[in-house]
């Protein structure tokens, strides 16, 4: 399975994030030389395209925004018709660190989704209360989906290769937590090996993350939810085609 930086595309979906992009795609060309960034703009309403277009990247934008889902399926079509074999999710805030992505590619060549795992035994991130509960919940369940062991089902650190590519452009959710929790079922069912690899997750570089006991419920609720629905929902044609490939 090609897992080569030409043959790669990074993907950065970003929402308003003009204080930490700029950063975030000049790291990647330090780090990763020669490998193609597009960022996507998510609807943001400050001068994010700009100044990633700055940064030298290319820059796709959205009219509007759809989450991370839809500006990652936007990111895997692009992909597909634009000939890269593989596709490494980079968020736009500064937390994944793309010197991990050649440790993520090696694990594409005997799988076609991995996942960089923040509790996996690298670094010290944690979460309590709530969330803590939920991923650990969701990780069992989603284990055992994938016939693997999964730590942490959240991550959006995730590299794909060309079976996931090729099914995830046609069939990417776009729902809250579809592009961790249900692109990780629909995988699954589709006959995708899914692996994990772990990373150390750094601090936001802007922005600050939300610790309210009302979302952490909030976020517990939701998630199960998405789980419920990505379960039961039917299987769509693209997952029965590959799976019969």
């Amino acid at each position: 399975m090609p897992t080569s930086l030409a043959q790669t595309l990074i993907v950065v979906p970003a929402f308003n994030e003009e204080a930490s992009v700029g950063a975030v795609v000049h790291e990647i060309a330090e780090k990763l030389p020669g490998v193609s960034v597009l960022v996507v703009d998510d609807g943001s309403a400050d001068t994010t395209s700009v100044v990633a277009a700055e940064a030298g990247a290319e820059v796709a934008r959205l009219p509007f925004n759809m989450g991370v889902g839809g500006a990652m399926r936007f990111g895997f079509k692009y992909a597909l018709e634009h000939g890269f074999s593989n596709v490494i999710q980079i968020d736009a805030d500064g937390q994944h660190d793309p010197g991990n992505v050649p440790a993520l590619l090696a694990a594409l060549e005997n799988a076609d989704l991995a996942i960089g795992a923040r509790f996996a035994g690298a670094g010290d991130y944690t979460v309590r209360g709530p969330r803590k509960w939920a991923m650990r919940m969701l990780s069992r369940t989603l284990s055992r989906t994938a016939g693997t062991t999964l730590s942490d089902t959240t991550s959006g650190f995730k590299a794909s290769g060309p079976r996931a590519v090729a099914l995830f452009a046609r069939n990417y959710p776009a729902e809250y937590l579809g592009d961790t929790i249900e692109a990780l079922v629909i995988a699954a069912r589709a006959g995708c090996r899914i692996v994990q690899v772990p990373v150390i997750m750094r601090p936001r570089a802007a922005g600050v993350p939300s610790h309210n006991p009302v979302k952490a419920a909030t976020y517990l609720g939701r998630a199960f939810l998405a789980l419920g629905f990505a379960l039961f929902r039917p299987i769509a044609p693209a997952e029965r085609q590959l799976n019969a490939s």
